[in-house]
């Protein structure tokens, strides 16, 4: 049984591929442009051609796929084994044999795999670190592989204090459940969550109008959110303060910050490194990485 499995089976981890391998099924062209309007949008570019982009954490691999479409080089991985399969599964069906989009399985808490990977000019994680059981290591870990002048695009759970402790305690419930009893969690998760955007869109004569258009904001799935938030563990948090401060010290400008306002989500961020800063990082610089050589 791999170290994944043992996690899982312990209620240590939640496993995100499974869900991720059922939003595929929901996946349509409009997520897909939505996915790629937003990463635009945060990075303040038309294109990506030109740029080499990291992935770390694929998950589904949407937002790979919407990288490659831009014209980005892009490599991605993933802890959950099932989750590389849904980025394999994408890139197979879009990308079919495309040596500029490479997919596999690894760790951000390995520095010594991250080595292997080369600097990138954008390095992607959206709501990813948060769940790798050492945040701020994974948050160090990715600043090194960021070129200088490059961007560092994350997002991270907003930490609000004794509410996301108690939350922490859900998910650890939630994993360590029987799927039967999951389930009166998942209720509960989606009435806290929806009650209100719910009862907005009823009083406005729109029935379940948020609902219907959230595919909409990054192509996401509402019902595959609600999922991963009552299972999303590990989980930790962090303030918007907290994380300019740590890439403040490692060399990074902040160029764009979305936040969740004090409410249950994640704050989005994207750092610029510094051009005029040594790169000291656990990751020296390959024209092209042993990684991608490889699986050429």
């Amino acid at each position: 049984m791999s170290v994944h499995e043992r996690q899982v089976s312990a209620g240590e981890r939640f496993r995100f591929g499974e869900n991720w391998q059922r939003f595929l099924s929901e996946l349509t062209p409009e997520r897909i442009a939505a996915a790629e309007h937003s990463l635009q949008e945060m990075l303040e570019v038309r294109d990506l051609r030109g740029r080499r982009l990291l992935d770390a954490g694929s998950g589904s691999g949407l937002f790979s796929l919407a990288a490659r479409r831009l014209g980005a080089s892009v490599v991605s991985f993933d802890y959950d084994p099932q989750s590389v399969a849904c980025t394999g599964t994408l890139k197979e069906r879009y990308f079919h044999d495309d040596p500029e989009w490479t997919v596999v399985e690894g760790s951000v808490l390995d520095t010594d795999w991250l080595a292997r990977l080369g600097l990138f000019d954008i390095v992607y994680s959206w709501g990813v670190l948060h769940h790798t059981g050492n945040m701020w290591q994974a948050l160090d870990n990715v600043s090194s592989l960021v070129r200088p002048g490059g961007k560092l695009f994350i997002s991270i759970y907003n930490d609000q204090g004794s509410r996301s402790r108690r939350w922490k305690k859900l998910k650890k419930a939630y994993n360590s459940a029987p799927r039967i009893g999951r389930v009166p969690i998942l209720v509960w998760v989606f009435l806290h969550l929806w009650w209100f955007p719910t009862l907005k869109d009823l009083l406005r004569g729109k029935p379940f109008q948020t609902w219907r258009n959230y595919g909409g904001m990054r192509g996401m799935s509402a019902w595959r959110d609600v999922v991963d938030w009552a299972g999303g563990y590990p989980f930790e948090v962090a303030r918007p303060d907290e994380l300019f401060n740590f890439y403040r010290k490692r060399g990074f400008t902040l160029a764009a910050l979305v936040t969740c306002a004090g409410s249950v989500g994640c704050n989005e961020f994207v750092f610029e490194k510094n051009l005029r800063m040594e790169q000291t990082g656990t990751a020296p610089y390959h024209a092209e990485s042993e990684l991608e050589a490889h699986a050429h």
